[in-house]
């Protein structure tokens, strides 16, 4: 596992992949699925592994965060960056670090909380953690409110970040006020699309941000890395090709729900067995299962034609 500062070089190299953490059936972590799933997001060229919403991290319980770090830190290769979550309850961020300064990660993000928050106090939140960690967040910004980017930008001028994970839906990804904003007081190569394959272009092309997350890349990493390719090529044309063949597996995560589907597909693809999720989450329906297997399959064997 890389230990070194998440750099801007490493967010040109490699999506960043947001995997599904995979459980035995009385919930416990498996190690061995785990590390099937991290090898084969290795083995189609990823180098940065993000364990955030897919992973459920947040509803990991306290005690099992320390076994979760030590799982994560020795499946992945030496050439993979890995990034674990804390949060987002202000509380469990601040137990959560204190762990996680026994470990090696270069930065570990913060997720974010909702309802219950102003930006000053994230502003804050996000601060004390990084002092208590002693490693810089990567900041997660999911929804309009949660933190302005004045904030942001003060956070970044004090060297207490690594990146920002933009992951706030739009109706239309091209009309977005907040990340105009945010775009003019930090530099934008900083920042992640992060909703996966389907706005990346627009915000790559369009506001210049500095890669993308995905969690379909857990189906086809080599796909999912020839676009981000391409896109750093300027070939907007094979950008976008690529970009449709993602687009059935997505659909249908966007009408159930994305980490649902994203456990159920990794595990119908038969890449790795990722078995029960952990509350306040489950399982897909067995109504949606057909479906979801049907787009995860043949997602698969785009990614390794014969």
């Amino acid at each position: 596992m890389i230990t070194r500062p998440l750099s801007l070089e490493d967010l040109q190299r490699s999506v960043m992949a947001v995997p599904p953490l995979a459980r035995n059936a009385d919930d416990s972590l498996n190690a061995e699925e785990n590390r099937r799933l991290i090898r084969h997001l290795e083995d189609g060229g990823i180098t940065l592994l993000l364990y955030g919403g897919n992973a459920n991290f947040y509803h990991l319980p306290l005690s099992e965060f320390e076994p979760a770090l030590e799982l994560l830190s020795s499946a992945a290769a030496d050439t993979s960056l890995v990034i674990p979550s804390v949060g987002p309850a202000y509380g469990t961020m601040m137990e959560q670090a204190r762990i996680a300064r026994r470990f090696r990660f270069p930065t570990l993000m913060v997720l974010p909380q909702q309802g219950i928050t102003t930006s000053a106090g994230v502003a804050t939140g996000i601060r004390r953690f990084v002092e208590a960690a002693g490693i810089p967040a990567l900041v997660y910004i999911k929804h309009d409110g949660f933190i302005e980017p004045e904030d942001v930008a003060a956070l970044d001028r004090d060297g207490l970040i690594s990146a920002i994970k933009y992951a706030t839906v739009r109706t239309d990804t091209s009309r977005d006020d907040y990340l105009r904003r945010l775009i003019q007081v930090v530099d934008p190569r900083k920042i992640i699309s992060g909703i996966g394959e389907q706005p990346a272009i627009i915000h790559l092309r369009d506001f210049g941000l500095g890669g993308f997350t995905s969690g379909c890349v857990c189906v086809a990493p080599r796909l999912s890395q020839a676009m981000l390719a391409a896109m750093r090529h300027g070939d907007w044309t094979e950008a976008e090709r690529i970009r449709q063949l993602f687009k059935p597996l997505e659909d249908l995560r966007n009408a159930i729900h994305p980490i649902r589907v994203l456990h159920a597909a990794v595990d119908a693809a038969g890449i790795a067995r990722t078995g029960p999720l952990l509350p306040l989450l489950s399982n897909v329906e067995p109504k949606d299962q057909p479906a979801i297997a049907a787009a995860a399959k043949s997602l698969l064997a785009l990614n390794n034609p014969t």
